[in-house]
């Protein structure tokens, strides 16, 4: 069981970690946003560039720190429900739904793999004069699936272990 209990305590570390590395990638988003509003509307010079990086900086921000939220059930849950709901009882829900869970991280996982390796072996760039390599950011889509199905199998774990013994893990 200590055994366990360090795995667990890594995988949690690591969408820690993860977490708050892309956390700074929302003001530099803020940032290139408002760079771009000056120069548009103050100085009529609005940039080629700032869009597309607008894009590229948030949705790493989103699928990184997807392991992170789900660390802390920042989710969706039909409170309605889930809220009424012992501690056992919402493992017991949380472990029924786990298969539509594994299944569609599985899929972006894997059809994620494939497109960002697929980018990769291309060095696929974007269509705007601009022309940003793609494939950094689209890698990103098979990094993230893999960091929120880890603790999505430490969440999975937990809840095994909250439903038979009727104690939370930690």
């Amino acid at each position: 069981m200590q055994k366990l209990d360090s795995v667990l305590s890594l995988i949690d570390r690591i969408s820690e970690w993860s977490g708050r590395v892309v956390c700074f990638l929302i003001p530099c988003t803020v940032a290139v946003m408002v760079y771009e509003v000056v120069a548009r509307y103050a100085f009529n010079a609005p940039t080629v560039w700032a869009y597309e990086l607008t894009i590229f900086l948030f949705g790493t921000c989103m699928i990184i720190g997807g392991a992170y939220a789900h660390r802390y059930g920042a989710h969706v849950n039909v409170d309605i429900v889930y809220g009424r709901l012992s501690p056992r009882g919402k493992a017991i829900l949380d472990l029924l739904t786990a298969a539509i869970f594994f299944l569609f991280v599985g899929i972006l996982l894997w059809r994620g793999w494939e497109f960002g390796l697929t980018s990769v072996r291309n060095l696929e760039r974007s269509d705007t004069l601009w022309a940003p390599p793609y494939y950094f950011f689209k890698m990103t889509l098979p990094i993230g699936a893999g960091l929120i199905f880890l603790q999505g199998m430490a969440k999975f774990i937990r809840d095994l272990t909250t439903a038979v013994t009727g104690r939370g893990a930690q």
